[in-house]
């Protein structure tokens, strides 16, 4: 299977029906960045969001979901979380971990990662600022539009835990 291919983008579709979760998608063309793919779905409610797939020196991996009109303050997260060395994860983890291509990372990766050796942080403002996030569906050709609530239900079906961070 081609990772961020169409079958990656299937399997989370059955995955969310099976969960009884309600998503809305929008089809547009590969989006390579996080401005393009944001002026795909232009007038759309919802909190555009960017995910990091993070790693520190003894490799432990970090995804990080935020607004991604905030910057990533990597001295604030690392005080945060009491980690160490942390940097961005090179793409052979990120298709290792999440079975994804760099550039279409998002929390939905997590169903490809048998060993659940991942730990997940949001940005607190971003889940109180608005009910619906949006991230691309583990390929760039659509976009997901779903509550944050639902998300969570997602994670906690796949088997993961989360922290809520106040990101500056």
């Amino acid at each position: 299977m081609t990772k961020g291919s169409e079958q990656a983008y299937k399997d989370l579709m059955e995955k969310l029906d099976q969960l009884d979760i309600k998503y809305k998608i929008v089809d547009h063309p590969a989006a390579e960045t996080t401005e393009q793919a944001d002026s795909y779905i232009a007038g759309l409610e919802g909190v555009r969001t960017k995910t990091m797939f993070l790693k520190d020196k003894k490799k432990h991996f970090y995804l990080v979901i935020m607004d991604d009109k905030k910057r990533m303050d990597f001295k604030d997260f690392q005080e945060l979380t009491g980690t160490k060395r942390i940097s961005m994860a090179h793409d052979h983890d990120i298709e290792e971990q999440l079975g994804l291509e760099a550039g279409i990372v998002s929390p939905f990766g997590i169903m490809n990662n048998a060993d659940h050796n991942i730990k997940l942080y949001f940005d607190k403002e971003m889940l109180d600022s608005e009910e619906i996030l949006t991230f691309h569906p583990n390929v760039n050709t659509h976009t997901i539009f779903l509550t944050a609530s639902d998300l969570m239900k997602f994670i906690d079906a796949c088997g993961f835990e989360y922290e809520i961070l106040d990101l500056e």
